[in-house]
């Protein structure tokens, strides 16, 4: 070992049923994968299982339990039940705790994760970054890893050292209250701001629009269940920034406390009718046939050290999102725009 060196040692998290052994450990990157995309396809793709593997694992798991952990429905993919969502945030918060356990040996100055083996992402939902991962940015190489967590929660990861790149999102105009919260994860001297694209949010109703809804106010004044996004999440922040411009109380929203983890989950709520309407992109939206009620654009960001911006690797990703593997990924995705995606911009002027 050089002496420059830093080992850092962190327990493992194992799940088990009283006294029965415990789960194979690919359990609950499944779940959270299946979360992220709605199918279980594509999930057990995403850890490297056969979908016969995958659903044998889940199988096991809740013939364990005594309960299910996902639910298929005909034509809207996979979810996760009740139980499903429990277990993965209680990985989540088990993991938090176990990482203010892990030690370092031989501790030095903090250095960056090792992009030598492809780059670690850490982001918050969005399917054209999903996309250009399948796409090309993981068989490639370039990309190892990709988990998806809420814009705060992938902004802290990156302070802490545990990710190369932090995806989260920003409404333009930028909006102060939501700013202030990225900021404070952010350090102008220290990160770089990578652009990826410009999405636009807003309301995902039934096809038709039966209720007639056009904006946050309607969800007060109308008889309306709604299903939000998770805290922490950059769409949550907006969110609660939408409701308090709208002069609207979250008690008087009916759903308000009723949270799912992706834009793909949420809408898949909305499409199977357990809620009248839902918050996020307009591709979600259209990939489920609900109609879409524009509400604003916002602006994806990679965020980084910027010390790393001359890796190869980085420099990689910028000739990428500059070019044809993001406009492919980008074929038949509504709402997105791509227009100066892979420019380095200082975090200052990324959020003024």
């Amino acid at each position: 070992m050089q002496s420059s060196a830093i080992l850092r040692l962190e327990p493992e998290i194992s799940w088990r049923a009283g006294g029965a052994p415990p789960f194979d450990r690919r359990l609950v990157p499944l779940l959270a994968a299946i979360r992220a995309h709605a199918t279980l396809r594509a999930a057990a793709q995403e850890i490297g299982l056969s979908y016969r593997a995958a659903w044998g694992l889940l199988t096991d798991a809740g013939r364990s339990l005594g309960v299910p952990l996902v639910e298929l429905e005909r034509g809207r993919g996979t979810r996760l039940t009740a139980a499903g969502e429990q277990l993965v945030a209680a990985d989540a918060r088990a993991a938090r705790r176990l990482r203010e356990s892990a030690v370092q040996l031989e501790p030095r100055a903090p250095r960056l994760l090792p992009s030598r083996q492809g780059l670690a992402v850490v982001a918050s939902h969005d399917l054209l970054l999903a996309a250009l991962c399948d796409q090309w940015a993981r068989p490639s190489g370039l990309v190892r890893e990709l988990a998806f967590r809420g814009s705060l929660e992938s902004l802290a990861a990156l302070a802490h050292g545990e990710t190369d790149i932090a995806g989260f999102h920003a409404p333009r105009p930028a909006d102060a209250s939501v700013v202030t919260s990225i900021r404070r994860l952010l350090d102008p001297r220290r990160d770089a701001l990578i652009r990826f694209a410009e999405r636009e949010q807003g309301l995902m109703v039934k096809r038709g629009n039966p209720k007639r809804l056009r904006s946050f106010a309607d969800l007060a004044s109308k008889d309306v269940s709604f299903v939000n996004r998770q805290r922490g999440s950059g769409t949550r922040l907006l969110i609660d920034q939408l409701l308090r411009d709208a002069n609207v109380a979250p008690a008087t929203i009916r759903g308000y406390e009723t949270e799912e983890f992706t834009h793909l989950a949420v809408a898949a709520t909305v499409a199977a009718a357990r809620a009248d309407a839902a918050f996020g992109l307009k591709a979600a939206a259209k990939r489920f046939g609900l109609d879409f009620v524009p509400v604003l654009r916002e602006v994806y960001w990679l965020a980084l050290r910027a010390r790393r911006l001359e890796n190869p690797p980085v420099q990689a990703l910028c000739r990428g999102l500059a070019g044809e593997p993001l406009r492919r990924a980008a074929r038949g995705l509504a709402g997105y725009s791509i227009r100066g995606a892979g420019l380095v911009t200082p975090t200052g002027a990324a959020l003024a």
